[in-house]
């Protein structure tokens, strides 16, 4: 009786290790591409930043 019960609990056992690699496999595969930030630069487009080194802001400090 108890390899009757190890033989069914091997096969439930199989059976939902096997339907989880499906599911993860499948859901990488349908991972969508990374979609940009609306608000992203586009390639090329120039960006308006502010400069933080210590020269620049001892400059701006000694300059008031």
């Amino acid at each position: 009786m108890a390899i009757l019960f190890t033989t069914i609990y091997l096969l439930f056992f199989a059976v939902a290790v096997g339907t989880t690699y499906a599911l993860m496999n499948i859901n990488l595969r349908r991972r969508p591409l990374r979609s940009s930030h609306p608000e992203a630069p586009k390639p090329g487009e120039m960006l308006l930043y502010v400069d933080l080194s210590r020269e620049r802001l001892e400059q701006l400090y000694n300059k008031t």
